[in-house]
């Protein structure tokens, strides 16, 4: 009797492990970016040192164009900066993307980008306020939607180039997935994390940034028929991470509320002010080494995605910069 009873348990403690094993969903790579219902409203305290998009219409509209109008489609790319710094970035191949329009009808000529609304810096690493436990993140990114196209700011150090012609109708259908996609994409994230520089590598992580947002819009117009064609190498800029498989830790609540991960949000918050904005040479010069420790000596990286944190285990070449074909679809 004793001996079923034990043999009974065992078999029950059996079926509830198996019930864990399979209920734990295993996780898919790369992690997909969310989306969310509406875009919030940013908050104070994020500033930008240039205003995001200081002509365009405040409320993300995009003129309706009259169905047989004739719009030409153009390729916009130049060095990140390039207004303050000219080519200096463009020599690293740190680029800036954007999609150029010019109506037959009215001779109107528009630019659309997607970027950071408190500029890059904000958008890679928060900021340690101190009357907050968590981290800090003005990491917005939205789609800006101007009259006119800076000839001279494009094709000076970049590319200004026709790559499509398409209709007014097929305009208007864009714009209302440029709308769907700006109020549910919000925020900018900058790496794309690999396993290693390979070409059959495992993408933990994928960016969202001003290219990716350029090469959506490209095959949205190929989705509504536009045919896209360039005489030059469509290249685009990326910034990797690489690392181990990833591992999960949690979002704000789960991390900085709770007093059994007191350690791990102290790490996180040591992790991130060695990357704070505002430093003194010196302070930049420790900075510097102390993530060179971090990074490639302690092989960590605590990355923030989906505002959700992981750890990343850093492996060579740990970071790189490529600026690489991504052919027209």
């Amino acid at each position: 009797m004793i001996r079923m009873e034990i043999c009974l348990c065992s078999f029950i403690s059996l079926l509830a492990f198996l019930h864990v094993v399979t209920a734990v969903k295993k996780q898919t790579w790369p992690v997909p970016y969310r989306r969310y219902d509406r875009r919030p409203d940013a908050d104070a305290y994020c500033q930008a040192l240039y205003p995001f998009c200081p002509t365009g219409d405040r409320q993300g509209h995009i003129p309706f164009m009259r169905d047989d109008d004739v719009i030409s489609v153009y390729r916009l790319q130049t060095p990140v900066w390039e207004f303050k710094y000219g080519d200096l970035l463009g020599n690293l191949h740190i680029m800036h993307d954007a999609v150029g329009f010019s109506s037959a009808q009215t001779s109107a000529n528009y630019t659309m980008e997607w970027y950071e609304l408190f500029q890059l810096g904000n958008c890679t690493f928060p900021h340690l306020r101190p009357d907050m436990h968590a981290p800090f993140w003005c990491n917005q990114g939205a789609a800006c939607f101007y009259h006119g196209i800076d000839d001279a700011h494009w094709s000076d150090n970049g590319t200004l180039e026709k790559v499509a012609q398409i209709s007014g109708h097929q305009f208007n259908e864009m714009a209302k997935w440029v709308q769907d996609d700006n109020a549910t994409g919000i925020y900018y994230e900058t790496w794309t994390v690999l396993s290693d520089p390979s070409p059959d590598a495992s993408v933990w992580f994928e960016s969202y940034d001003c290219s990716r947002f350029v090469q959506r819009t490209y095959r949205t117009l190929a989705r509504l028929g536009a045919k896209l064609s360039s005489r030059t190498q469509t290249n685009y800029t990326k910034v990797y991470l690489y690392s181990g498989e990833p591992a999960y830790l949690g979002n704000d609540s789960a991390i900085f509320g709770q007093p059994a991960l007191k350690n791990l949000a102290a790490d996180i918050r040591d992790f991130y002010r060695t990357f704070r904005a505002h430093q003194s040479m010196a302070e930049l010069a420790l900075s510097v080494m102390e993530a060179f420790k971090e990074v490639v000596l302690d092989k960590n990286f605590y990355f923030y995605y989906n505002f959700e944190y992981w750890r990343l285990p850093m492996k060579s070449p740990y970071v790189r910069i490529t600026y690489q074909e991504v052919p027209l679809p």
